[in-house]
């Protein structure tokens, strides 16, 4: 039950995090929405800080399906990559705008995520600048930094073509 309840938690969270944003993950909330009581959660739940991990871990395992299920095209890797950011904003928040808490993640998830692209790629670090670069464009674009009118899928092709050539 106690697996059962966690899981429950985490697509409410989902839910939440999904519709209203960051702000809507509480304890108290998530409890509200499951019908007990917030101390209650916490017998499924080490904190508020357990729950993110959990999403987290999510997010990294779809981001790595989604790029794996492109893979080896470059152009359909960094397509899947922005509609994932466009289609999740706030879960692409959570697990990119902050310290990653890479020692309580399951070993390998990291790995498996970025395995895609480095095998595209074909070189670790030019994988890692365009992780990086693709990064920089999804969150500007959530963000609305763009300027009105700027030519958004010229500047992904741009950032394939400038990774693309090995």
């Amino acid at each position: 039950m106690a697996e059962v309840r966690h899981r429950e938690a985490v697509a409410v969270a989902r839910r939440l995090l999904e519709a209203e944003g960051e702000d809507a993950l509480s304890m108290r909330r998530i409890a509200a929405e499951l019908g007990i009581r917030a101390p209650s959660l916490y017998k499924h739940l080490d904190g508020k800080a357990d729950l993110e991990l959990a999403l987290i871990i999510e997010a990294l395992e779809e981001i790595g399906d989604v790029l794996a299920s492109a893979a080896p095209d470059l152009g359909a890797m960094a397509r899947a990559y922005r509609r994932y950011a466009l289609e999740h904003p706030h879960l692409y928040v959570l697990v990119t705008q902050r310290p990653l808490p890479r020692e309580r993640l399951p070993e390998g998830l990291e790995q498996g995520a970025a395995r895609p692209l480095v095998e595209a790629i074909g070189d670790e670090h030019r994988a890692r600048a365009a992780w990086a670069a693709a990064h920089g464009m999804a969150i500007l674009e959530l963000n609305g930094r763009f300027p009105p009118g700027a030519d958004l899928d010229a500047a992904w092709a741009a950032l394939v073509a400038a990774f693309g050539d090995r």
